[in-house]
């Protein structure tokens, strides 16, 4: 199993509701296809750096997993079948990434934490 990291951008035209059935229908196909979920993060509605389909905002998520890398091209797939999902790109992580998003998990980039560990 080789580790990924896969972020997508939803229209945001979808409600709250939708949005969260359609991360959780992305979910369920990566557990059905044996894989081991690692984290998820949405980052909410966030501003385009240019327009997609004539929007200029969507719904940014995040999905980190171990998985095969024959169940990628499956996601990938459904991805291009949904027509909520603006863009998306799936990345094999590296040791060296999968090290720092363990440590960016647990804050260890936060800036207003080392600026009050500066002053102790």
């Amino acid at each position: 199993m080789k580790n990924y990291e896969t972020v997508f951008i939803l229209t945001p035209v979808l409600s709250e509701e939708q949005m969260k059935d359609t991360v959780q229908k992305f979910v369920k196909i990566l557990e059905d296809g044996g894989a081991d979920i690692t984290n998820k993060e949405m980052w909410g509605l966030k501003k385009l750096a240019y327009p997609i389909q004539h929007k200029s905002t969507g719904f940014y998520n995040l999905i980190e997993f171990a998985a095969e890398p024959s169940l990628i091209r499956t996601l990938e797939t459904e991805y291009r079948r949904e027509e909520a999902v603006m863009r998306f790109l799936t990345t094999a992580l590296d040791k060296h990434a999968v090290i720092y998003n363990e440590r960016r998990r647990k804050g260890a980039f936060n800036k207003t934490e080392s600026k009050e560990e500066a002053k102790v």
